[in-house]
């Protein structure tokens, strides 16, 4: 009991970075509507304090991987929950716009490390068999921070307390910084460096004294020999095809069009004829239905395989995206429409939630071999920010230019290009080790 109860801890400090990563990422979207007052933004200036924590987070990404393979998982995590805590207070005491900006950077620095590496080191702590629902950790934790966030602006809404909203950051923060102090190296990592009697120690202490660890040791220590590490290697030929897919699943996460259909719902509320307190009521139910689907998925992810759970999230999203444009189109105005459209809405959520969501996530750090694990994640969460900045800077243009119909026409495109994609560039990773993952792709390499 003793040891799932430390297991627990574990995990969970190992996945609060996504929390905080929900959290800044939702908290600002109530926090604006006073900020505007309080510090004069014009347009152009609310786009740079919303879009300036996807730069920082595009940056942070492309040089995590490498830091994180240098120095390890655990202090990696801890320097990000610096970087949250630094962020959020500057956001929370920012006198102009230049040092909210200042403070977006900061926490986009922090996102693009935390999106990186907790993934990374959940995959390398959990056993095999039930490394699909721990890594589902980060996203459930990222769509609690989310939740928690349209909540805490909800609640300050009536008195404008947006330093509060940004500030509050800070406790989940120091509870990471702290917390991950009494947590463990990841096992692997030290394995590559070159520790074995601490790998061994960890790995005794998560899986349990009875078990046997020497095959894992073994596997981990023959994948090492074999790899080289660094960037040549990840470009290298026997590598590349999990690059593709790594880079191909964190772009279309983001490109099929969540965040738009997030942003789309409290429209379509008002368009129903929902008071706007009761359309943000609205927006936190859809954030309780992306937490609850998210529990559901951890339930069955390490049952059904990650490529069919892709396919099938891709299958739900289209008819989705496809129905909600055809009404919208043909009946916009009516009752019947508009009740179409909500359970549309939600019914994207709810295949979003269950397969794309966690699942991304979890595939990642699983795709890459251990050498270069850290720069093959970062890279990938690279693709992925940048795919969410381009996103929202064109979601906005595009909506002005062909309405929302057409716009949803275009993402449901998007999803069958990325159906395609899964089915024909990924590789199953569910039930087998991270360096059973490795020798099938050095296998593959050389049929090929």
């Amino acid at each position: 009991m003793q040891k799932k109860q430390s297991n627990g801890l574990l995990y969970f400090f190992g996945a609060l970075g996504g929390l905080l990563y929900g959290y800044d990422t939702g908290v600002i979207s109530g926090a604006l509507l006073y900020i505007d007052e309080d510090l004069g933004l014009n347009s152009f200036t609310e786009g740079l304090v919303v879009s300036s924590l996807l730069v920082g987070a595009i940056i942070s990404a492309a040089i995590t991987g490498r830091v994180t393979d240098k120095i390890g998982r655990k202090k990696t995590i801890i320097g990000a929950g610096i970087l949250f805590l630094i962020g959020a207070l500057t956001a929370g005491l920012a006198a102009n716009v230049t040092m909210m900006v200042v403070a977006r950077v900061i926490l986009g620095l922090a996102v693009g490390c935390s999106t990186t590496i907790v993934p990374l080191y959940l995959s390398e702590l959990a056993p095999k068999e039930k490394r699909g629902s721990l890594a589902s950790l980060n996203q459930l934790l990222i769509t609690i921070g989310i939740l928690s966030s349209y909540l805490v602006n909800y609640a300050l809404s009536d008195a404008g307390a947006w330093r509060w909203m940004l500030g509050l950051a800070v406790i989940p923060a120091i509870i990471l910084i702290v917390g991950m102090f009494f947590m463990p190296e990841s096992p692997r990592w030290l394995l590559t460096t070159g520790k074995e009697d601490q790998a061994r120690a960890i790995l005794r202490r998560v899986r349990g004294e009875n078990a046997s660890i020497d095959e894992e040791v073994s596997e981990v220590k023959k994948a090492e020999k074999e790899d080289e590490g660094g960037m040549k290697e990840l470009f290298s030929s026997w590598v590349r095809p999990a690059l593709i897919a790594g880079m191909g699943i964190a772009f279309f996460q983001q490109f099929i069009g969540i965040n738009t259909i997030i942003y789309y719902t409290p429209i379509t509320l008002e368009n129903a004829g929902f008071a706007d307190s009761a359309a943000i009521l609205g927006t936190v139910g859809i954030g309780a239905v992306n937490v609850l689907m998210t529990i559901i998925a951890i339930r069955f992810v390490d049952k059904i395989n990650r490529k069919t759970l892709l396919m099938a999230g891709n299958i739900g999203m289209v008819i989705s995206l496809i129905v909600l444009s055809t009404v919208n189109l043909l009946a916009p105005d009516s009752t019947a429409a508009t009740w179409a459209i909500i359970i549309c809405l939600g019914t994207f959520i709810v295949s979003f939630s269950t397969t794309w969501g966690p699942v991304v996530w979890i595939m990642l750090p699983e795709l890459f071999p251990t050498a270069v694990r850290g720069i093959g994640t970062g890279v990938a969460t690279f693709a992925l920010h940048g795919a969410n900045l381009i996103v929202s800077l064109l979601f906005p243009i595009l909506l002005n230019a062909i309405g929302i119909s057409y716009l949803f026409y275009i993402f449901a495109v998007i999803g069958i290009l990325a159906l395609l994609f899964v089915k024909f560039f990924t590789t199953e990773t569910r039930g087998k080790s991270l360096e059973q993952i490795e020798q099938d792709l050095r296998k593959r390499s050389s049929v090929g």
